[in-house]
């Protein structure tokens, strides 16, 4: 979660290099595999978790043929490889509050590598519970909003049991519990509307602004730095990035 809006580090996201994409590939590529071992097999029908990662895969862009490839290999003898989900929480340049999400197949060499990026951009990595208590967990939808009707959106995606609703500029945000996430998402998707994101986030609830410049540099090199990682999955933070920020 970039600032007061995910869509600002989607964004970011979605303008790297094809190196960066690969990344991206193998992060869920991770998700799916573990999906399919931990959320009951390989039939997206019987296995909420996996339809919930197939569809933040496809808002990824990730090809159709590609997740049908990951998710036969995790269901048969190719899957063999067992990771963990790790938490990190920390602080970056000035007390940016930073929650880092990993999945891996090496607890230390991961522990390390995070806590190097912290240490090198100005931060430094904490305790459990450190600075989660600043952050809400919830479902969080991005849909494009071009040729979609803001009103009818609304209705549809309060109808279908989300919790709030925004309008962030090109794209609407539509927030839900977690526990509500793949009913919301599913719902849409009957409806005909397809995301750019569908995840469920950390959501801060209050927000850090940088104004030295140094500050601002570190913060968006470890930012870069953590998102450039394989085992790192998802990064949170109560960074109210600048806007100029969001369109390097």
């Amino acid at each position: 979660m970039s600032g007061h809006s995910k869509w600002n580090n989607i964004k970011r996201k979605k303008e790297k290099t094809d190196g960066a994409k690969a990344k991206i590939l193998t992060k869920i590529g991770r998700e799916l595999t573990v999906a399919v071992k931990e959320g009951g097999g390989a039939d997206p029908a019987s296995n909420s978790k996996l339809r919930a990662c197939i569809a933040k895969a496809k808002a990824n862009n990730v090809p159709n043929d590609n997740i049908e490839r990951i998710i036969k290999k995790a269901a048969g003898e190719g899957g063999s490889t067992k990771y963990e989900n790790i938490t990190y929480e920390g602080y970056g340049p000035n007390g940016v509050a930073v929650i880092v999400d990993a999945l891996t197949d090496n607890r230390n060499r991961t522990a390390g590598d995070v806590r190097h990026y912290f240490d090198k951009f100005g931060g430094n990595l904490g305790t459990t519970g450190c600075v989660s208590f600043m952050f809400e967990e919830k479902g969080v939808l991005v849909v494009n909003g071009e040729d979609v009707d803001e009103d009818e959106l609304m209705e549809a995606a309060l109808e279908a049991g989300a919790s709030d609703f925004k309008s962030d500029g090109d794209v609407f945000e539509v927030y839900t519990e977690p526990s509500d996430f793949n009913g919301v998402m599913e719902d849409l998707s009957a409806k005909g509307y397809t995301f750019e994101s569908a995840d469920v986030a950390m959501v801060p609830s209050t927000y850090t602004t940088l104004t030295d410049e140094d500050a601002i540099t570190k913060m968006q090199k470890l930012l870069d730095a953590l998102d450039d990682n394989d085992d790192v999955q998802n990064v949170w933070h109560n960074w109210d990035m600048p806007e100029e920020e969001d369109e390097d």
